[in-house]
């Protein structure tokens, strides 16, 4: 096995065991915690492999620079943490979502992402009052 192969088995399980879509930063983070010495552009090569192959997906969030996620996780969508940043997969979707296209338009897919503050930064976060 070469070390091009290694490198691209450790990217690819650090998407896989990742409970939310990840930058390629945080790829590269996350994976030379173990000391294996991915650069970014490795890191680049590899997700271009992974696409091209339809093992992982790109995953556009509003603000953020492009997130990956692996194609085995079926529909869901995503939640954004207004403070921290952090994307997280939400399960389930909103039924009848068709309707809402003007009448005689075909809906091919759909994206639906929730804001508001994830569990962590929920604590000592003054949240807005409601009338």
């Amino acid at each position: 096995m070469s070390y091009a192969t290694r490198q691209r088995e450790v990217i690819l399980g650090i998407l896989r065991q990742a409970s939310q879509p990840l930058t390629a930063q945080e790829i590269r983070e996350r994976a030379n915690q173990n000391r294996t010495g991915i650069g970014l552009a490795t890191v680049y090569r590899a997700l271009k492999i992974f696409m091209a192959q339809g093992e992982i997906a790109q995953v556009e969030i509003p603000g953020t620079a492009p997130c990956y996620e692996p194609t085995d996780r079926g529909h869901h969508h995503h939640f954004i943490c207004q403070h921290c940043r952090q994307v997280f997969d939400v399960q389930g979707c909103v039924r009848d979502l068709e309707k809402l296209a003007p009448q005689d338009f075909q809906v091919e897919r759909h994206d639906i992402t929730l804001y508001g503050f994830c569990a962590n930064c929920v604590e000592g976060h003054e949240q807005p009052e409601t009338k």
